[in-house]
């Protein structure tokens, strides 16, 4: 594909700028909506608090900086952010030494308006972007270079090499409720030589988000696996940590398969009964889910069902209880006993809704028959229970199946539209595919990728997003006798699918891990076997995520109060709401064209934010 080398021109209203891009990076041409784009020519320059030990800039969350690129051109003297209530949002401010320094400590203070309204600086954290050596691209779009991602917490002395642009993430969180205003707030950065204060503007808009998601989320997390890498002693270790972890998950919107791992469901079936059933102890899972829904918030979870078999494409294992295979009376009788449990119990608690069995995964065209007859067999005993399937529908599968999840290329909305109109819904998930020219979640592609990818959810109507795995940080087959340090190495390595030991199949740099463990505890048994009882490290892949989680719940807002004031609203003035439902071209033109600059979405938020706060005037 013809790489760009052409220079365009672009102009910005969003706070004011005017630049002009051109390309450098090397991206396929079909990937951009709007201009080329030169990646040195974003960000602004602090040129009055620069000192002669250390240049400082900043810029928007959505950039990946490269360790040497040169200062950029354009000056801005203020730190700016727009955000509404129960809102995360971050900045980059960058620190060039000129010569080799230490960080001694980067301290937030609250923010004030001028009316006397304060966010604690409680609400504001500052971490530093750690950089991974990518030494096999992920795809065209990668390159083999220092790639940034994880972020880890700012706590000690940081030592800053000469030369090179070394990031901190600077994230605010807006409560609930907060009045609406220009804040003002810092951040102090402490040398041996000195300490410069960063002012930052916020500026909050007169709404807040939701507590919960209307969008749907479902993401892998293998709890186990952190214990591992943390050394978790016993049960009050594991039971810590979880809660971190869970908080994670929480804050930035999005749902683990299984938020109580330690608690399951406890069933225990009688073949012998008369007539054979099933006895099922919900009290330990009631009580922790109980829990974690009231506390986190989340939209959904995997619901796990014994004996109905599964697998993927590449092997499956069938149907039995005890022994007892699907043909037999004893098993189709307990099955149908412990579904029915199940349906009538989560019916009770009002979670029916929120529950979903996933227990087959991409399957081929010859597991059709054998998912078919188990979508069947869950249809008959339980109807209620909703059947999930990672493949798109189409006219050899007719299982019946209330949530389909393809792969994003294989999602067709002309066939989806037809599907809904029957009462079924559409999720979408994205890997280790697809890979370039797609959006997609590797270490080594655009920031603003993750975050297009709810804009694109949004503009397809589609309920839901997947993700396999949140914390795969190291490959059985790829790692056989050690552990993976996901530091060290970013590249997400086959396991299973009949891969030898020892052999070292590419996924993608960090496909299926968007958290990591603290740096004490990259691989296990680093901190001397003592417990690393601390939460997960975030990483830009996560933030951005959460900001197009965000994007996405303006967004059903604004079509909420559209909604509500449609009967007072004058034609112009509701096709001008209608009009910012939409995705423009500038954010994305299709799942192959869309933007990799963070400017155009924040300019679009923030048209959004504005219909928003007028149509709450008009209430």
């Amino acid at each position: 594909m013809r790489r760009m080398g052409i220079v365009a021109t672009w102009m910005m209203g969003f706070l004011g700028v005017g630049v002009i891009w051109t390309t450098s990076f090397g991206q396929s041409e079909d990937q951009f909506t709007g201009p080329a784009i030169d990646w040195t020519a974003y960000g602004y320059l602090l040129p009055d608090l620069s000192t002669e030990e250390v240049a400082l800039w900043w810029c928007e969350a959505g950039w990946k900086i490269g360790r040497h690129r040169p200062l950029p051109t354009q000056t801005g003297q203020v730190v700016r952010l727009l955000a509404a209530g129960n809102d995360w949002e971050a900045v980059q401010v960058v620190l060039v030494p000129r010569r080799e320094v230490k960080l001694l400590e980067a301290r937030p203070t609250a923010f004030r308006s001028p009316d006397g309204a304060t966010i604690s600086s409680d609400n504001v954290r500052v971490l530093w972007v750690y950089y991974h050596w990518v030494e096999n691209p992920t795809d065209k779009t990668g390159k083999k270079d220092w790639w940034p991602d994880a972020l880890p917490p700012l706590k000690e002395p940081l030592t800053l090499p000469a030369g090179v642009n070394s990031p901190l993430w600077v994230l605010v969180y807006v409560p609930a409720g907060t009045p609406a205003g220009r804040y003002r707030g810092s951040v102090a950065l402490k040398f041996e030589k000195g300490t410069i204060e960063i002012p930052i503007e916020l500026e909050v808009w007169g709404f807040s988000l939701p507590e919960k998601n209307r969008l749907e989320t479902a993401f892998g997390f293998d709890p186990w696996l952190a214990f591992q890498y943390h050394n978790a002693r016993n049960d009050s270790d594991r039971r810590q940590l979880l809660d971190l972890y869970l908080q994670s998950f929480a804050e930035h919107r999005i749902s683990p398969y299984n938020p109580a791992p330690l608690d399951p469901i406890r069933v225990k079936f009688l073949p012998d009964a008369n007539p054979p059933r099933a006895e099922i102890d919900f009290s330990d899972w009631e009580r922790e889910m109980s829990r974690v829904l009231q506390r986190f918030r989340f939209t959904n979870f995997m619901l796990t069902v014994h004996g109905m078999g599964g697998g993927s494409f590449h092997e499956r294992y069938e149907p039995e209880i005890l022994g007892f295979g699907e043909s037999t009376p004893q098993y189709q009788a307990m099955f149908a006993s412990y579904v029915q449990q199940l349906e009538s119990f989560l019916r009770q608690k009002g979670w029916l809704r929120m529950a979903y069995i996933y227990w087959f995964d991409e399957p081929e065209p010859k597991d059709y028959d054998f998912v078919t007859k188990g979508m069947e067999r869950l249809k008959k005993y339980a109807p209620g229970l909703q059947r999930m399937l990672t493949e798109e529908p189409n006219e050899k599968l007719i299982a019946p199946v209330d949530i389909w999840c393809p792969i994003t290329p294989n999602y067709n909305h002309e066939i989806a539209e037809e599907r809904r109109k029957r009462g079924e819904r559409f999720w979408w998930y994205i890997c280790t595919g697809p890979k370039a020219p797609y959006c997609t979640l590797f270490i080594d592609h655009p920031g603003t990728e993750l975050r297009v990818w709810l804009w694109q959810t949004w503009q397809r109507k589609i309920a839901g997003i997947l993700v396999w795995q949140t914390n795969y940080w190291t490959s059985s087959a790829a790692y056989p006798d050690s552990f993976q340090d996901p530091y060290q190495d970013p590249m997400s390595y086959v396991s299973g699918y009949s891969t030898p030991r020892g052999v070292k199949r590419h996924w993608g740099n960090g496909d299926g891990r968007f958290i990591y463990p603290p740096l004490s505890a990259s691989v296990p048994g680093k901190a001397g076997g003592q417990p690393v009882l601390e939460g997960p490290v975030s990483s830009i892949r996560w933030e951005m995520l959460r900001e197009g989680v965000e994007d996405y719940e303006m967004l059903a807002f604004l079509r909420e109060l559209l909604e509500q004031a449609r009967p007072t609203l004058a034609g112009e003035k509701a096709k001008h709401y209608e009009s910012l439902l939409e995705v423009p071209g500038e954010i994305t033109r299709s799942m192959t064209a869309f933007t990799v600059d963070p400017r155009v979405i924040l300019a679009r938020r923030a048209s959004v934010a504005a219909a928003i706060e007028e149509l709450m005037r008009q209430k």
